[in-house]
């Protein structure tokens, strides 16, 4: 699907039925849970370390403050042996930590969208590994990655409130980019301002109940979220499927035209 195309289809796209994505979700939820648990422990796994990398090097800190909790004259003693430049060396640790396990994240939750496409559609399609994206797209997921962090900075400049509004369409640009990786970078911002536009209340209602959904894992002493993480990617797949749809749906579609076209 090329960008008019694609934009022609967000411009003629059904009206988003709020309760249908919740349900249909749910029942994509049930049917793919191993899957979807599966991806999620990956990322899972990748993330440990990353985080006892951040937190290792401030652990003393933590536990000097514990010990003198409710001491009004305590002043940590672990700040004054750390240097400008340790403190320096370790933000950009974290920044290039974060970057690394964003690609990461974005690599997995790439092919789960694959998956749920082609178990779902039926596509012959072949979704290659875990980390089939990360090695075929790094370029444009980091052409992405540093636009979407510039349009948050943006809207963070103006006064926050804008960020409330960008936040809709930065969600889709990721599920739009794995479903249509041929279009550029500008293409695919593009084609997710469009469509975030055009149903912006809505998704923004799907994103809170999903996100809460998503979220109830919590409960079980935090570790519980690797069992529910997943399910906003599958109302994000169960949107797009019924409002966009995907290329080959097209293709079907010119073939059965081209057979009226010769009986």
């Amino acid at each position: 699907m090329n960008f008019e195309q694609l934009m022609r289809k967000i411009e003629n796209s059904k009206p988003i039925d709020f309760g249908n994505v919740i349900s249909k979700s749910f029942e994509l939820y049930k049917t793919y849970f191993s899957q979807g648990l599966i991806h999620s422990l990956i990322v899972f796994a990748f993330a440990i370390p990353f985080i006892l990398i951040i937190y290792v090097p401030i652990m003393p800190l933590y536990i000097e403050m514990i010990e003198n909790a409710g001491n009004p004259s305590y002043q940590p003693s672990f700040i004054e042996d750390v240097s400008i430049g340790m403190l320096v060396v370790w933000y950009i640790l974290i920044f290039v930590l974060s970057f690394v396990m964003q690609f990461i994240n974005m690599s997995v939750s790439g092919h789960f969208y694959k998956f749920l496409r082609k178990e779902d559609t039926g596509v012959s399609e072949d979704i290659g590994g875990y980390f089939t994206i990360l090695k075929t797209h790094f370029g444009k997921l980091l052409l992405l990655s540093l636009a979407t962090t510039g349009i948050v900075l943006l809207a963070s400049l103006l006064c926050y409130f804008p960020v409330f509004y960008v936040i809709v369409p930065i969600h889709w640009i990721f599920p739009l980019f794995i479903f249509n990786p041929k279009l550029s970078v500008s293409e695919v911002i593009k084609a997710a301002f469009k469509f975030a536009n055009k149903n912006w209340l809505v998704f923004a209602g799907l994103g809170i109940v999903c996100s809460i959904m998503a979220s109830l894992g919590m409960i079980l002493c935090y570790i519980g979220i690797i069992f529910t993480s997943f399910y906003i990617y599958i109302a994000t797949y169960v949107t797009y499927r019924d409002s966009i749809g995907f290329d080959d749906e097209d293709d079907i579609s010119q073939i059965g035209d081209r057979l009226d076209a010769l009986k």
